[in-house]
């Protein structure tokens, strides 16, 4: 794999942070149960594919915090998103 400039490395740092976006909303709708609305995302999901949908994300963050170019950007959020993940599909 070639070195991805700092632009390259902005971008996927971006989509990390929407990946654990995601994870999050998928998580909350979830916790909501049947008050889950179909304004909340995921609400008509099953909780098999809620949990489908939390690994593809978590799978993607996981696989692009492996990276090691990553500089200084903050994984905060990525992190606790992959923790919360893995305890909802556990």
């Amino acid at each position: 794999m070639s070195e991805r400039t700092a632009e390259q490395i902005a971008q996927a740092h971006k989509a990390c942070l929407d990946g654990a976006d995601t994870i999050n909303i998928v998580i909350a709708t979830h916790a909501k149960g049947s008050d889950a609305t179909n304004a909340d995302y995921g609400y008509h999901m099953t909780h098999d594919e809620k949990k489908e949908r939390v690994a593809r994300s978590v799978g993607y963050l996981k696989y692009q915090k492996a990276l090691t170019d990553w500089g200084s950007e903050d994984f905060t959020v990525i992190d606790k998103a992959i923790a919360d993940a893995d305890t909802f599909i556990g």
